[in-house]
């Protein structure tokens, strides 16, 4: 008799293996869906109006400067400052950190604040909507990236004149809804995953999974000579030119 005529095949061991294998990837994934669904849910939440409002600290941001809120495009220029905008928050109104040296405590600014710079992706796509007229406000350069050692380029605004840098006080009108039994259940799934290490596989089962080779490493600018140790690319352009 045939072994395929039979009712039922025997799977063998290998068989066996990969199929419990698979039923756990797919407990991973119904687990990462599970854990998506509980932070919408929590997102979605409806906010808590106060009655009374409190101030929380400083922040600090770009606003137009006076002449431009008064001439003819200050609503283009404000479209455009929502776009580009960055705000920091800080518990005082001086924006300055407290460092000990030589036994001594010295004030420095927390970090110097400049307009959002874009990269190619954001110029180009959806996410900010560019119009001509508001492509035409910036200009391309290269920096280097010092995380990934190599060149990219990003768009900075040409007009950053017409924006001043000011300071307003933090006012908390609404506090996010909690809900406990949410909270909790993601607590739970984020302490199962993270002790266990299983972010990796799951983003692997996604198709996110790092891929190193495909970064293509540049030598940095001050460790190149120009006179004796020429690179073999000094750019993204030249390599693909290569």
């Amino acid at each position: 008799m045939d072994i395929y005529d039979w009712p039922y095949r025997i799977k063998s061991a290998r068989r066996k293996k990969r199929l419990v294998k698979k039923d756990f990837d797919k407990q991973l994934i119904r687990l990462d869906k599970l854990r998506h669904s509980l932070s919408d849910q929590i997102g979605s939440l409806p906010p808590i109006i106060l009655e009374k409002p409190y101030q929380k600290g400083w922040k600090r941001l770009f606003v137009l400067r006076y002449d431009i809120k008064r001439s003819d495009k200050a609503e283009f220029y404000q479209t455009l400052l929502n776009k580009i905008n960055k705000v920091q928050y800080h518990y005082d109104r001086s924006f300055k950190k407290r460092k000990i040296r030589k036994g001594e405590y010295h004030y420095y600014d927390a970090e110097k604040q400049k307009l959002r710079a874009l990269s190619y992706d954001e110029f180009h796509g959806r996410r900010f909507n560019l119009s001509d007229a508001e492509k035409q406000c910036f200009y391309r350069k290269e920096i280097w990236n010092n995380q990934y050692r190599k060149w990219e380029a990003i768009y900075a605004c040409t007009e950053a004149w017409r924006f001043v840098l000011t300071i307003q006080p933090h006012i908390v009108f609404a506090v996010n809804s909690v809900d406990e039994l949410l909270e909790q259940e993601m607590s739970e799934i984020d302490k199962y995953i993270n002790w266990n290490n299983w972010q990796p596989r799951i983003s692997k089962l996604h198709g996110n999974a790092y891929k190193y080779w495909g970064d293509v490493y540049f030598d940095k600018p001050q460790h190149i000579n120009k006179l004796k140790n020429k690179p073999r690319y000094t750019s993204k352009e030249a390599y693909l030119e290569y």
